[in-house]
C-alpha cells in the first residue's frame, strides 16, 4: 500500500476503502492527501478519535500541514462556554483555511454538523498590530472588547488582555504565547512576547495579527441586534431574561454560544469554509455518529425547553440534520472508510502485525523468532517505542538479544533506508501494522513486549499492614464474621438485638466466644470493638470468656510496639549522630537536565527542590517530606533528587505502593533520562523471575542507577553496592517497619518522602524537629479549578455529567464503594448510558484481572470505569476528568 486507490470520476465521486488495522489508518489518509492537490478533511466518529489520529497523522504527513477543528467539548444546549483554548483553535483554523491549499483537517463529526460564523466575520474582523503605527489606547482597548477579548488584570490566558499605564498585554487567539504593546505617547515602539507565568519579556517581533476572541461579535451593534432577534423569537419578558439583562449590561453570559444564529443575518457550516475540491474522508461508524448526535441534541432540546426565562433554539438552526450533511457529502468527492464486508469496499493491502513478544534479555526463543523474522522478511520493519525514554530501553534489549537496530528520527527517514532494514524510533503509534507494497512491517512496543500480567502462583497472603479496623458501618458486618473486643479478645459477630435491661429497650452486637459463650455489647461501645485482620478470617481461633489468653495477646503486643518505639528512637538517634556523605550537584549538568523540565516550576515546587539539594549536599543525612497535592510536582523534586545522587555515583530506591504506579514512575525517569548515562531498572510483578534475578544481580553490581519497586526492593535478597537516596512515595500506603526497613539499610542513607496525604505519625515528626518537611501548596500553571457539585441521586444529572465528559474524549471515574452491588451498579450505568464503555475495579478481584482493567482504563480502551476506593493509590490517568461518588455521605 503505496497509496489509496483513486477515486472514482464524476458524477460517482463515492469511493469505500476496508479500514485498516492501527497506524495504517493515519498512514492511508496521509498518503491519500499528499496524492491530493488541495485540502484532505478527515471526519472521525468523536473527539477522542480525532486527537488520536492527529497525532498519528503528524508521525507519517512529513511536510504537510496537519491542522484540526476540535470539538467544542460541551453538551448541547449546554450552560457551560467552551474554553478559551478550544475557542482559540477553532479561530485560528477557521481563518486559515480559506488560503491553507494542499494540507489535512481532522475534526469531529459534530463539528462538521455545526452551524458556523460566516467567513466574512472570522476574516474579516482580524486586527494587527505593527510597530511604529499610530494606537491611541483608549480605542484599542474598546476595539478589543468589541472582537471579544477580556479585560483582566494579568493576562494568561488566550483571548485575555490588560493595559497597565503605556504597556498593553494580550494573548492573541490562536497564538502560542501572549506579546506585550509597548507605547510612546500614541506610537508603538516595541512588541515584544512574554511568559505569562514569569510576565518577563521574550523576543522582539515586528507585528502581532490580532483574531476575534469569540465566534460571535460583541460590539454595540451585534449585541442590540441579537437582543432585537431574541425578542423577535420568543415572546419573553425581557426584565426576567438573564441573556437579553447580561448582554445589554456588557455581560457575555455563560453558553451564549447556543444562541449563535441570533448574531447573524445568516450561518455557514465548514463546508462554506472549503474549496470545491476538497476531499472528505470518513472514519469508520462516522455517519452513525452524526445520527447518534443528532438524536441527542433533541433529547437535550427536549429537556431545556420548558424554560420559559432562557428559550433555547430549535437543532436544525445550530445543526445540520443528519439527511443535510449527507446531501453536502454527496456533491464532494468523499473516500469512507467501512468494515471488510460492505459491497464495492477495497482493500488497502494493510494487515495486522505480527506478534513477537521479546521477553527478557536471556531468553532466547522469543529473541530468535525476531531474529527469524527479520532475517526471512525481505522488507523493512521498524519498532516504535512510545517515548524517547523507552526507545533507549528497547535499544538496550535489542542488543543483548544480538539484534542491531538502526535508530531513525521520524518516519520519512525510515523510507529512505534500503529494504531489509530494522530501524527503531519514537512516535505515538498504538498499534502497528503490515505493508504488502512496499513490503514494511510497523511494530509497537506494545506488541513486542506485551502488557499481559503474567501468570502466578497463588500465595498465601500475610497481615495487612496499618489496616483500617474501625467498623463505621455495621451493614459491613456478615453473620459469623470475626471481630475483636478490646477487653475479651477475638470472637463471631451474631448479629444485632434488641433487648430489654432494667426497663429500657436497647440494641446490642451479639457476639459468641468459645465454648459458646456470648457476650452481648451495646452499641454505646461499639468502639471497643474492631475487625479481624488475621490472615484466613475463617479461621479466626476464638478466644474464652473469662480466660487469660487475650491478655497474654495484649502484653505481647504491646512490648512489640515499645520494641518499634525504641527502634524508631534508635535509628533517628543514629542518624543524627553520623555524618553522612555529601552529595553536592555538579552545576553544568545539573542546569542542563533541569531546563528539559518541559513546564515552569512553581515557586514552592522551587524551594521544595532547593532544600533537598541542599540537605544532599550537608554532612547530615537527608530525612525530608515533600508534601503537595496531586499533580503540583512532587515527582520532578524526586526526579531532580535522583539525578544529582545518581551522577554522583550514589544508587537509588524509589518505593511505590502499586506495581502500576511502578511501571509509571519508571516510564517517567526512563523518559527524562533518556539523553543521560544513567540506567533505570523497575522490580515489579511485571518481570520474569529470569528478569527479576537478572536485575537484582545488576543492582549488587552497581550497574543500575536508579530502581523503582514495590515492597520487592524490601525483600532481603534486594542489594544495593551503594545506595545513597531513598524516595518513598505516598507513605502512607505502607508500614512503619516497611519505611524504617529501608532506612536501616544504611543509618547514612538520604531519605526523601513524598505524600499527598501525610499520616499524623509524619506531620508530628515532622513538627518535633525530627524531619524536615516541604509543602507544595501553588496548583501549576493553567491549572483548572476543581468544580464539585453535591446533589442527591438523580439519573438525569448523572447521564448529563458522563456525557459531557465523552463528548471531550474524556474518561469518568464512578465510585461505588460496595463490592457486593457493584456490577447491579455498572449495569444500571450500561442501561442509562449505552453508549458508554463501561467495566468494572474493586480489591476484590484477582489481581491480574484488576491489573488487566487498570491498563485497559489508562490505555482508554473503555471510558467508565466503576470502582471502590481501590483508585486511590493507582496511576495517573490524565484523561479522567470527572469523578461521580455515589453516596458520598459514607466517605
Amino acid at each position: 500500500m503505496t497509496l489509496p486507490p483513486p477515486l472514482p470520476a464524476p458524477p460517482h465521486r463515492r469511493a469505500w476503502w476496508v479500514t485498516p488495522p492501527g497506524g495504517a489508518l493515519a498512514l492511508s489518509v496521509a498518503e491519500a492527501a499528499r496524492a491530493h492537490p488541495g485540502l484532505t478533511v478527515m471526519a472521525t466518529r468523536d473527539t477522542l478519535r480525532a486527537n488520536q489520529l492527529e497525532e498519528e497523522l503528524r508521525v507519517f504527513a512529513g511536510d504537510l500541514p496537519v491542522l484540526q477543528f476540535p470539538d467544542w467539548e460541551t453538551l448541547p444546549y449546554d450552560l457551560y462556554s467552551p474554553h478559551p483554548e478550544i475557542i482559540s483553535q477553532r479561530i485560528a483554523t477557521l481563518y486559515r483555511l480559506p488560503a491553507v491549499g494542499h494540507a489535512v483537517l481532522v475534526v469531529p463529526i459534530s463539528s462538521l454538523l455545526q452551524r458556523l460564523a460566516p467567513r466574512s466575520y472570522i476574516t474579516g474582523s482580524g486586527l494587527a498590530v505593527k510597530r511604529g503605527q499610530s494606537l491611541v489606547l483608549d480605542a484599542e482597548q474598546r476595539r478589543l472588547q468589541a472582537a471579544g477579548y477580556r479585560h483582566v488584570p494579568q493576562v494568561g490566558e488566550p483571548g485575555d488582555f490588560a493595559v497597565r499605564g503605556a504597556l498593553i498585554d494580550i494573548f492573541p487567539m490562536g497564538a502560542p504565547e501572549p506579546y506585550r504593546i509597548e507605547l510612546l505617547d500614541e506610537e508603538v515602539e516595541t512588541i515584544r512576547s512574554f511568559d505569562p507565568e514569569t510576565q518577563l519579556s521574550k523576543e522582539s517581533v515586528a507585528e502581532v495579527s490580532l483574531l476575534p476572541a469569540r465566534e460571535f461579535p460583541l460590539n454595540d451593534e451585534a449585541t442590540k441586534a441579537f437582543r432585537q432577534r431574541l425578542r423577535e423569537r420568543f415572546p419573553i419578558d425581557v426584565r426576567h431574561c438573564p441573556l437579553y439583562q447580561d448582554l445589554k449590561q456588557g455581560v457575555t453570559p455563560a453558553g451564549i454560544e447556543y444562541y449563535l444564529p441570533l448574531f447573524f443575518e445568516r450561518t455557514e457550516t465548514l463546508f462554506d469554509y472549503l474549496g470545491d475540491g476538497t476531499l472528505i474522508v470518513l472514519g469508520d461508524g462516522a455517519l452513525d455518529a452524526a445520527d447518534a448526535f443528532w438524536a441527542q441534541t433533541g433529547e437535550r432540546h427536549d429537556q431545556r425547553s420548558h424554560d420559559i426565562q432562557r428559550p433555547i433554539l430549535p437543532p436544525g438552526e445550530l445543526y445540520l440534520t443528519p439527511e443535510a450533511l449527507r446531501a453536502e457529502l454527496n456533491t464532494r468527492p468523499v473516500a469512507e472508510f467501512v468494515t471488510a464486508d460492505r459491497k464495492h469496499a477495497v482493500a488497502l493491502g494493510a494487515t495486522a502485525p505480527p506478534m513477537l513478544p521479546l521477553a527478557a534479555v536471556g531468553n532466547a526463543a522469543p529473541a530468535a523468532a525476531l531474529r527469524a523474522y527479520r532475517d526471512d522478511y525481505p522488507g523493512k520493519l521498524l519498532l516504535v517505542a512510545d517515548s524517547a525514554g523507552r526507545r533507549e530501553v528497547l535499544a538496550e534489549r535489542l542488543h543483548a538479544a544480538g539484534l542491531a537496530a538502526t535508530a531513525v528520527a521520524d518516519w520519512p527517514a525510515f523510507m529512505q533506508l534500503p529494504a531489509p532494514a530494522l530501524a527503531l524510533t519514537a512516535a505515538p503509534l498504538e498499534q502497528g501494522f503490515c505493508l504488502d507494497h512496499p513490503a514494511i512491517t510497523v511494530l509497537t512496543e506494545r506488541e513486542l513486549l506485551g502488557e499481559r500480567v503474567r501468570q502466578r502462583q497463588r500465595r498465601r497472603r500475610g497481615a495487612v499492614s496499618d489496616p483500617e479496623t474501625i467498623i463505621r458501618d455495621l451493614t459491613e458486618l456478615a453473620i459469623g464474621a470475626p471481630i475483636v473486643h478490646l477487653d475479651h479478645g477475638v470472637g463471631r459477630y451474631q448479629g444485632l438485638l434488641s433487648m430489654d435491661v432494667g426497663g429500657q429497650k436497647d440494641e446490642f452486637l451479639a457476639i459468641e466466644y468459645a465454648k459458646g459463650a456470648k457476650l452481648y455489647v451495646p452499641v454505646a461501645q461499639l468502639g471497643l470493638v474492631s475487625r479481624y485482620t488475621g490472615s484466613a478470617p475463617e479461621l479466626a481461633p476464638l478466644h474464652s470468656l473469662g480466660g487469660d489468653a487475650w491478655e497474654r495477646a495484649k502484653r505481647k503486643a504491646a512490648e512489640k510496639v515499645r520494641d518499634v518505639a525504641a527502634e524508631l528512637l534508635a535509628i533517628h538517634a543514629e542518624r543524627a549522630a553520623r555524618k553522612g556523605s555529601s552529595i553536592a550537584a555538579d552545576a553544568a549538568l545539573y542546569n542542563d537536565f533541569a531546563a528539559r523540565f518541559p513546564f515552569e516550576e512553581t515557586p514552592d515546587q522551587e524551594q521544595a527542590i532547593d532544600a533537598v539539594l541542599a540537605d544532599l549536599a550537608a554532612p547530615q543525612p537527608m530525612d525530608r517530606v515533600v508534601c503537595g497535592d496531586v499533580g503540583f510536582g512532587k515527582t520532578e523534586v524526586a526526579l531532580r533528587a535522583a539525578f544529582v545522587a545518581a551522577s554522583a555515583g550514589r544508587q537509588v530506591a524509589l518505593l511505590v505502593p502499586t506495581t502500576l504506579l511502578a511501571q509509571q514512575h519508571y516510564q517517567n525517569f526512563a523518559d527524562r533520562l533518556a539523553d543521560w548515562p544513567l540506567k533505570v531498572d523497575v522490580l515489579s510483578r511485571f518481570k520474569s523471575k529470569k528478569e527479576t534475578e537478572e536485575a537484582l544481580k545488576r543492582l549488587a553490581e552497581g550497574k543500575i542507577d536508579i530502581m523503582v519497586g514495590t515492597h520487592k526492593l524490601l525483600q532481603a535478597d534486594v542489594k544495593f553496592k551503594q545506595l545513597g537516596l531513598v524516595i518513598v512515595d505516598e507513605e502512607h500506603r505502607f508500614g512503619v517497619r516497611q519505611k524504617e526497613q529501608l532506612k536501616k539499610l544504611r543509618a547514612e542513607v538520604d531519605l526523601l518522602t513524598l505524600t499527598a496525604t501525610p499520616i499524623p505519625r509524619t506531620l508530628n515528626m515532622a513538627m518535633g524537629g525530627l524531619r524536615d518537611l516541604s509543602i507544595i501548596a501553588t496548583p501549576p500553571a493553567h491549572r483548572m479549578a476543581v468544580k464539585t457539585l453535591i446533589a442527591q441521586y438523580d439519573p438525569a444529572l448523572l447521564r448529563e455529567a458522563m456525557q459531557r465528559e465523552l463528548a471531550r474524549g474524556g474518561q469518568v471515574y464512578f465510585l461505588h464503594n460496595d463490592v457486593a452491588s457493584i456490577e447491579r451498579c455498572a449495569h444500571d450505568l450500561e442501561t442509562l448510558m449505552p453508549e458508554a464503555r463501561i467495566r468494572v475495579a474493586h480489591g476484590q478481584m484477582p489481581e491480574r484481572e484488576l491489573e488487566r482493567v487498570m491498563l485497559d482504563f489508562h490505555h482508554q480502551r473503555f471510558n467508565v470505569l466503576v470502582c471502590s476506593t481501590i483508585i486511590e493509590s493507582g496511576i495517573d490517568i490524565p484523561s479522567a476528568n470527572t469523578i461521580i461518588i455515589d453516596r458520598a455521605d459514607r466517605f
